[in-house]
């Protein structure tokens, strides 16, 4: 029995345009029906999953980790499985989960069939794979318009994370965890589920995305300057180490701020403070090696 799949990509994405048909192609070749969708617009991906769920067999989106995001929704309401092409510009969910960058290889791995449960971050309401934060995030991806990331890829994240740290400025915010309640001064708090996010940062060194836990780092300085010391140890997850970095883990956490603050879920803004983030354990399938 043939497996067919509805194949989505966001034609805005980096490689999107370029790479649909060669996409197309690789998969016919690997054996798989393939029925296509292009939209410029990813608040459509999950009108299109459900339209088509009792057609296919599985989803596959092509685009980056915001593209992802916009289809997760119809992707836990139809538990289809779910097959990635990294055709972003960070790729963080795919890193995270050992998806290479080649087009051949992600197709391969689709093709393979081997199903990987993994974990969600909810945040009030609102799914994520990766992180959600406020702070100095949240100003980032103000920023970082489709136009500048298209231009400069991966090195635009690095570029404009430099201009938004030079003007950081701390808030104070109270987080409950665990039974406990704790107030900070910080310049930025993450929520992760997955491990990288941000074009290659991790979270937490050890953190995975069916670890079934959320991890949490609250960023404590008071001027810009003493989060550059931070900036290579953030790359492996080792920043928590520093005595400017809290680090917390637990399957609920709650964040209270004086006045709201907007949250990016997986490069998106889409809700704000106060915020409660939970951990939904082995919430879909997705295609992994």
């Amino acid at each position: 029995m043939s497996i067919r799949a509805l194949l989505l990509v966001n034609s805005n994405s980096r490689q999107g345009q370029e790479r649909y048909q060669e996409a197309i192609n690789c998969l016919n070749k690997l054996g798989l029906e393939i029925i296509t969708e292009s939209t410029e617009h990813p608040n459509q991906l999950g009108d299109l999953i459900r339209r088509y769920q009792q057609e296919i067999n599985l989803v596959i989106v092509g685009g980056g980790d915001g593209t992802l995001n916009a289809a997760i929704e119809a992707i836990v309401e139809t538990q289809l499985p779910l097959g990635i092409l990294p055709l972003g510009t960070a790729n963080d969910l795919a890193r995270t989960l050992g998806i290479p960058n080649s087009l051949m290889e992600a197709c391969q791995i689709i093709a393979s069939g081997k199903l990987r449960r993994i974990d969600l971050g909810c945040v009030n309401g609102k799914y994520f794979f990766n992180v959600a934060s406020l702070g100095l995030s949240v100003k980032i991806t103000q920023q970082l318009t489709k136009e500048i990331k298209r231009r400069w890829g991966i090195f635009a994240y690095a570029a404009i994370a430099l201009q938004v740290i030079w003007k950081s400025r701390p808030f104070s915010a109270e987080i409950r965890i665990n039974d406990e309640s704790i107030h900070v001064k910080t310049v930025q708090i993450a929520v992760g589920n997955g491990r990288y996010y941000g074009g290659g940062m991790a979270v937490v060194h050890d953190a995975a995305i069916d670890d079934q836990r959320l991890d949490l780092y609250s960023l404590e300085i008071d001027h810009w300057w003493q989060i550059l010391p931070l900036l290579p140890a953030m790359r492996q997850g080792r920043h928590i180490h520093s005595p400017n970095v809290r680090a917390l883990e637990g399957q609920e956490i709650t964040v209270y701020t004086r006045r709201p603050h907007s949250i990016n879920t997986d490069g998106e803004i889409t809700t704000h403070t106060p915020a409660v983030f939970r951990v939904v354990p082995q919430a879909i399938a997705v295609l992994a090696p």
